[in-house]
């Protein structure tokens, strides 16, 4: 019997793979990204412009549309 990797089982594993690290962004920032809401500052907003981006990014490799 061959234990040989699919193209599928490669793709679903590396889509629960995503899975998992969407659930860890959603639960960061429904925290706040760690950071305590009195204490944010400049540097704090522009992480997140580079998130938004980054997102935007890799929404647009998939549907092109990202906002």
């Amino acid at each position: 019997m061959t234990t040989q990797t699919t193209a599928l089982d490669a793709y679903l594993a590396r889509a629960a793979a995503i899975h998992i690290k969407l659930t860890g962004l959603q639960q960061l920032a429904d925290d706040h990204f760690g950071h305590a809401p009195k204490a944010i500052h400049w540097g704090h907003v522009g992480d997140l412009g580079r998130v938004d981006q980054a997102l935007d990014d890799l929404l647009a490799i998939f549907d092109g549309q990202a906002k």
